[in-house]
Parts: structure tokens; sequence; C-alpha cells
């Protein structure tokens, strides 16, 4: 085998579908497109949504609620993660890069510390924002919650 014999399984490739070449090829007189009528015209597209004449569904359903262009996303991280995380790499100091190692979050993620779970290790947590009982529980085993 060399590049000289080489070619596509058999079967894998179709013939190009040779359009308005006469009629000959099979496509020709109105090249596929049917009789008259504006679909057989050049230059004809019908408008985005437009079913018919039949009430269209954007304007059948009706519009709900909004979105808020301010709102942040945060990704939740319990304390009995930390404190698993603290426990299987021996780490006291938590911060993003920590958490994205571990596969927990993106880079671009924003994270917020939720009080779910105990802590027993005195922890150092830099996060974009915690709960009230997040910070509660990672002060009472004296560790520092760091707000980025």
């Amino acid at each position: 085998m060399n590049l000289s014999n080489l070619q596509p399984a058999a079967g894998s490739t179709k013939r190009e579908k040779r359009i308005g070449r006469g009629q000959g090829s099979g496509h020709g007189g109105t090249s596929t497109r049917g009789h008259k009528g504006a679909k057989s015209r050049s230059g004809y597209s019908k408008k985005v949504g437009f079913e018919g004449g039949q009430m269209p569904l954007q304007r059948v359903v009706p519009k709900f609620g909004f979105k808020n262009i301010n709102r942040k996303e945060y990704k939740g991280i319990n304390l009995e993660v930390l404190q698993m995380l603290a426990d299987k790499k021996g780490i006291t100091k938590i911060d993003k890069q920590v958490l994205f190692d571990a596969g927990l979050i993106q880079k671009s993620t924003m994270v917020k510390i939720l009080g779910n779970g105990t802590l027993t290790t005195k922890l150092e947590v830099s996060a974009d924002s915690f709960s009230k009982s997040a910070i509660q529980a990672i002060e009472s085993a004296n560790g520092s919650a760091i707000k980025l």
C-alpha cells in the first residue's frame, strides 16, 4: 500500500447531486424545487419561527420571570469536603487552586463555603464567599476565613 493507491472504503462516499445541469443529470428543469411558488425562486427565505400562518409558539407561550444580568453564580463547597481534603493531603491552607487541583471546581468558578459537616482541623480557608455557619465553624476550630 502507498499514497498512489489510497481510496475511501466502499460505500463511505456518495456522488454530489449536480442540480440544474440539464435533463440528463436527472436534476434539470425545475432543479428539484417543484413548480412555481416562492420556494422555487432565488432569494426565498421564510421568517424564523414562521409556522405557516398558525400562531407561532413564541407568541402562544407567555413571558415568565426575568434574567438578572448582575447574578453571581457560586459553586458551593461544604465543610465536610474541606475536612476530607485536609485529612487526605495534610493541607492546612485551602484556596481556589487547591480546590481546582482536587477537581472540585473550574479555574473561573466563584466559590462559596457552606456550613454542612463538621470541621476538626485548624484551616486557613480563602474563598469568594462564606455562609455564616461556615465562618462560625472555621473560627471555632481556631482557623481563619479569608474573603477574596
